[in-house]
């Protein structure tokens, strides 16, 4: 099943997608197990916005071995999480702000992206398994001069439109059995094993939990193998098989007209 929240009127409403209709929800998937229908609307043109909008969002970073080979660091010795802000979230097909101050690379990082249903503490793997309701796609976009200048990421990778994810989350998909592929005008730039993670999502949940209660609507980002470079004018695509794909052009701040 392919859940998403779209906007109609102004209004963030959820959806149930299908191939051509989105059959629009009196509810959330995530609170109650089969929201009331209240009608559809055709599946193109919709205006998707980010799947969930969680309070605060949790980011792995140098999970992949390749990556981390490619920036000469250790091997993480145990799973570890930082934070990144909600406001950098956007949605599928809105464009990604490259602020006018930018200098040096400007770079996407393709990520699978873990959806948590049910509230958890403590949890074993076991639970940590069973508390996925559903996957989707992160595109990690970092300016790393202000990344290298600045004590925390707090505008490199939190900046607004910084984060895409979507276009929905896929609860029936063995995610880690896909392949992640990223994309610059229609340029495959990566590809590379979604599972191919030194800790999994659920290593990375067990340890979080005995420190933090996560909730329904929580988002795990789970790292990427590869980065490439943007430029204003691009179109990028983070595709994960039996998911989606997720597309945003990057676009000048300075050139936004005023936001739908």
């Amino acid at each position: 099943m392919r859940y998403a929240r779209i906007s109609i009127g102004g209004r963030a409403v959820w959806g149930r997608v299908g191939e051509r209709e989105i059959e629009l929800l009196a509810g959330s998937p995530l609170q109650e197990a089969d929201p009331d229908v209240l009608g559809a609307v055709p599946r193109e043109g919709a205006h998707w916005l980010p799947p969930v909008v969680p309070s605060v969002f949790y980011a792995v970073g140098m999970n992949y071995p390749r990556h981390i080979a490619h920036a000469g660091a250790a091997t993480p010795e145990r799973p570890e999480v930082g934070y990144r802000a909600n406001n950098a979230l956007t949605g599928h097909r809105t464009p990604i702000l490259k602020p006018a101050e930018v200098t040096g690379r400007f770079e996407a990082e393709p990520e699978l992206v873990a959806v948590i249903g049910r509230t958890l503490r403590r949890a074993t793997h076991d639970e940590a398994r069973a508390s996925i309701f559903g996957w989707t796609i992160g595109n990690d976009i970092s300016a790393r001069t202000w990344q290298h200048q600045d004590r925390s990421f707090w505008r490199s990778k939190n900046s607004d439109t910084f984060k895409p994810m979507g276009p929905w989350i896929e609860t029936d998909v063995d995610a880690l059995a896909q392949t992640t592929a990223l994309r610059v005008n229609g340029e495959t730039r990566a590809e590379f094993a979604t599972g191919d993670m030194v800790f999994d999502p659920f290593d990375h949940i067990v340890e979080l939990t005995k420190h933090v209660t996560m909730h329904p609507g929580d988002v795990l980002w789970m790292g990427a193998e590869s980065t490439c470079q943007l430029e204003p004018g691009d179109t990028v695509e983070v595709e994960i098989g039996g998911i989606g794909v997720l597309s945003n052009p990057v676009q000048l701040e300075e050139e936004r007209g005023k936001q739908p």
